[in-house]
């Protein structure tokens, strides 16, 4: 009788164990993190800044000089992204630099006279647009420039004859990639090409009379790296 009951015992757990299983919760398996570059960002950068500037005298028969003029750049950029359709990645930037550069040359027309630029700011507003790889961001980017320049015209001994000032506006291309170290924080190296066409400049003497009329035309290379604080949505988001 006991091997009956034993056995009758044995054969229900059997049958009651499936049915037990199946009201059992299913787990989901766990979240995968990816990484997203929607979101904004403020950083600084440094580097370096290559300008090709050319005079052209039109009040004095429309004689010319040419000069580079080289040197550091630092500032800062803030600006916005936005990741869609997997890895594509849109969005706007504003950046604006400091910087010393200054290049001179021997007047054309007046060969004891020296011709001097020196460009003081750099600033622009582009659109960019990349593809991401996870963590890496390439990107071309483009928009409209300014910049703050200054001209003089010094005599042998190094006296200023005339100086002229200005504010001018262009365009200007770039091409860049960025590294997301971690969440909140980014690097990224870029090469930038700035075109300022030609622009007039009014030379003045240190009481304010009129010295000449010159126009300049300029170009502009870029490169710099930098770093960016990244804020906003979460840089991270679960992928089931």
């Amino acid at each position: 009788m006991k091997k009956i009951l034993l056995a009758t015992a044995a054969f229900a757990a059997l049958v009651s164990a499936p049915a037990t299983a199946a009201d059992m919760a299913v787990k989901a398996p766990p979240p995968v993190a990816i990484f997203t570059w929607t979101g904004c960002y403020v950083g600084g950068n440094v580097g370096g800044l290559w300008a090709r500037k050319e005079w052209t005298n039109t009040t004095f028969f429309g004689s010319g000089t040419a000069h580079d003029a080289d040197s550091w750049l630092g500032g800062v950029q803030a600006g916005c992204n936005y990741q869609f359709a997997g890895g594509w990645v849109i969005g706007i930037q504003g950046d604006y630099d400091w910087t010393d550069a200054k290049g001179s040359s021997t007047d054309m027309l007046f060969p004891r006279e020296t011709d001097q630029s020196k460009i003081k700011s750099l600033a622009s507003v582009t659109g960019r647009v990349g593809y991401a790889w996870d963590r890496f961001l390439g990107y071309v980017k483009g928009g409209v420039a300014w910049e703050r320049d200054n001209y003089s015209v010094f005599d042998p001994s190094g006296f200023l004859l005339a100086s002229a000032s200005q504010t001018r506006s262009g365009w200007t291309i770039g091409i860049g990639g960025e590294y997301a170290f971690t969440e909140w924080l980014s690097g990224f190296v870029e090469y930038d090409y700035y075109d300022f066409g030609t622009r007039g400049a009014t030379f003045t003497q240190a009481n304010g009379a009129f010295f000449a009329n010159v126009d300049v035309k300029e170009t502009k290379s870029v490169a710099k790296v930098g770093l960016n604080l990244r804020f906003g949505p979460s840089p991270v988001v679960a992928k089931y």
